[in-house]
């Protein structure tokens, strides 16, 4: 154990947490107004309508699989009878089409951006911060991939050495040697999505907090008609009607 694997390991993480939910927090009670994802489809709408599907759909499969393999145990998935190699090949093929999806979509989305006049004009340096560090963790999810399922290389199980280190964490007992004894590109890679919930309060990206849940229960609005007795209101009359 050296001062950087403590550094990167146990404070990072911590400050990560602090800061996403202490940020978030800020961002809610003082920026209501600009909890918002500053929607530019009034300005382009054609290519927004085949690249923001493929984004969240894939952004959606890439973080359930993080759950799945950070969050679950592999003893709990052994136990369900689904073996370590027929979860690998299954987290690998997900993973990287999931991985692929969010990347051709982003990838979409940034072209837009730079080449749609009104939508550049709109983009701010927030925007152009945030889009590099989430293309960087995606495109550094999808090396892990790709590493860690044997393609290049020997296939590595994170599931040894990652997922306990990122539960360890949660349960206020940090065990730094479990990442600190994983392959190089899953502590890039990790050290990429701590830096990205670091901005993530402070970026557009917190509108993936806001649905509109509401909608689902609230009251019908209802609508009166204004009858001919009503104060302001007449019959309508045939012809031309006398002003002033």
């Amino acid at each position: 154990m050296t001062t950087l694997d403590v550094l990167l390991w146990v404070v990072l993480p911590y400050v990560t947490i602090a800061v996403f939910v202490t940020g978030t927090v800020w961002r809610f009670r003082y920026d209501k107004f600009g909890w918002t994802t500053r929607s530019s489809q009034l300005y382009e709408r054609k290519l927004i309508r085949i690249a923001s599907p493929i984004f969240h759909i894939g952004i959606l499969a890439v973080v359930m699989g993080h759950v799945a393999g950070l969050l679950i145990p592999e003893d709990w998935t052994n136990a369900a009878g689904l073996s370590e190699d027929a979860y690998h090949v299954m987290a690998v093929v997900l993973g990287a089409v999931a991985g692929a999806c969010t990347l051709f979509g982003v990838a979409m989305l940034i072209y837009r951006r730079r080449t749609t006049g009104p939508v550049f004009m709109a983009t701010t340096n927030n925007d152009k911060t945030m889009y590099v560090f989430l293309v960087a963790a995606i495109c550094l999810g999808l090396i892990t991939t790709i590493v860690g399922s044997g393609v290049i290389g020997d296939g590595y199980n994170y599931r040894e050495t990652v997922s306990p280190w990122f539960r360890s964490i949660f349960l206020l007992n940090p065990q730094p040697e479990l990442m600190a004894e994983s392959l190089p590109s899953f502590q890039i890679h990790a050290v990429a999505g701590m830096l990205l919930f670091i901005i993530w309060p402070f970026t557009r990206l917190v509108h993936a907090f806001s649905a509109p849940f509401g909608y689902l229960f609230r009251p019908y609005v209802v609508y009166r008609d204004r009858g001919p007795h009503d104060a302001g209101s007449h019959a309508p009359k045939r012809g031309w009607e006398k002003v002033g």
